[in-house]
């Protein structure tokens, strides 16, 4: 399992990671991991001493500020809240020791959501039409929920757009542009 140090990076005030904190990846450490991938992947191991399981290193792309510093693709991984806490770092600039191999286990599915679909042949219908990838969109929405209500709530939306014949994203944008 490849390890190494690396500091806590945080988006600027532009685009659509506005603050988010991460860090990245040497190239050397994917290309250890999954040789030549471009692509998302997911991994699993630990910050510090803190366990991370099923968390998608994304690309980092090509820029010209990164090939002048010797940087050209390369991924990041977001570093969320559970994880700064996890850690006991949030600051940018704090260093975290990583250790990484690829996470190849499935993603799980929200156990209240399959109950539910059971009820609604058409969202069940529909769901089961989704690509893998995009029945996780659901779950994780519906078990990212802070309290039963909102959970209540997101597989309602969800069995609704379901139903509607919606993916994810389509649903997300229906009821945003109901609210």
């Amino acid at each position: 399992m490849p390890t190494f140090t690396t500091i806590l990076q945080k988006f600027g005030e532009k685009g659509d990671k506005t603050r988010w904190t991460y860090i990245e990846i040497p190239v050397a450490i994917t290309d250890t991991l999954k040789p030549g991938q471009k692509t998302s992947f997911r991994v699993k191991g630990t910050l510090d001493n803190h366990p991370i399981k099923l968390i998608a290193l994304l690309p980092m792309g090509k820029s010209v500020e990164r090939i002048t510093d010797g940087l050209e693709g390369g991924f990041m991984m977001p570093i969320n809240a559970d994880m700064r806490r996890g850690t006991g770092k949030s600051e940018e600039g704090e260093t975290v020791r990583v250790s990484l191999e690829v996470d190849t286990d499935p993603v799980p599915q929200s156990i209240d959501l399959l109950v539910c679909l059971e009820d609604d042949p058409d969202a069940l219908k529909h769901f089961n039409s989704l690509s893998k990838s995009h029945q996780n969109y659901f779950s994780k929405w519906i078990e990212e929920a802070r309290t039963p209500e909102t959970k209540a709530d997101r597989i309602a939306k969800s069995l609704r757009g379901l139903a509607m014949g919606l993916d994810y994203g389509g649903m997300i944008r229906y009821f945003k542009k109901k609210e």
